[in-house]
């Protein structure tokens, strides 16, 4: 379907929908007085008794009426509050034509693109495996692509045992939480204990099992602790449960 084929019927215009468009660009007829929507349901109904689609034509079409119905909003809007997008007739009109081009515009690139792909078509890989005779390879026409003796060097190295990692810088742990839980009851039971006291010249990994251990011994509510301020002094103190698990 082509859209010089669309006839209209409307209160302000009877005749072509392209017609109706050059009359709008030469302000003879007045688009707020075109009701739009009924331009939309005369293709819509002209669609359903064709029986077919025209992709392209229904492109243009969306389009224009897109265009038809932003231009005629902005004429509808009053001029005061939107000063900034106010538009005559003539400029609403030259806006129309310019984005009537560029849909020609897309349209030719399209069709371009469409062309060049066609032309390239036997350029394509191929999707089926090449011929068997093309797949045969005679061995006295075979030639190395590397030297043999890289070849092996590059085996040779998948099959060597790499270097044991040193572990010597690593601290072996040297005490149990069950030692450090030892330590802690038997300090508590002496009064209020400093944390910094408890592990006083003691290795990272003892103060860490102590850490642990006195959190064991406060989820079993042998101890409670305060620290009156951040990064403060850590004091620990027992509860009447630190007598039982003596």
């Amino acid at each position: 379907m082509r859209l010089v084929d669309l006839e209209l019927d409307l209160d302000v215009f009877n005749g072509p929908f392209d017609l109706l468009l050059t009359l709008v660009l030469r302000e003879e007829v007045d688009l707020l007085e075109v009701d739009l929507a009924d331009v939309v349901i005369t293709y819509i109904d002209f669609l359903e008794q064709r029986g077919e689609l025209d992709l392209e034509a229904a492109t243009e079409f969306l389009v224009l009426i897109a265009a038809l119905l932003e231009l005629k909003s902005r004429l509808m809007l009053p001029g005061e509050e939107i000063e900034e997008i106010e538009l005559d007739q003539g400029e609403a009109a030259d806006e129309l034509l310019a984005r009537m081009l560029d849909a020609h515009r897309y349209r030719a690139a399209a069709q371009h693109l469409s062309a060049r792909l066609a032309a390239e078509s036997g350029y394509r890989y191929r999707s089926a495996p090449p011929p068997a005779r093309l797949r045969r390879a005679w061995l006295p026409e075979a030639s190395a692509v590397y030297n043999p003796e890289r070849l092996s060097r590059a085996i040779g190295s998948l099959l060597a045992l790499p270097p044991e990692i040193d572990v010597r810088h690593l601290l072996d742990s040297k005490v149990t939480v069950s030692e450090r839980l030892t330590v802690l009851r038997r300090l508590l039971r002496r009064g209020c204990v400093d944390f910094d006291d408890a592990v006083r010249g003691a290795d990272r990994v003892t103060i860490a099992v102590t850490l642990f251990a006195v959190l064991e011994l406060y989820k079993q509510g042998e101890l409670t602790w305060t620290q009156e301020q951040p990064f403060g002094a850590i004091e620990l103190q027992a509860t009447d449960r630190i007598e039982d698990a003596a």
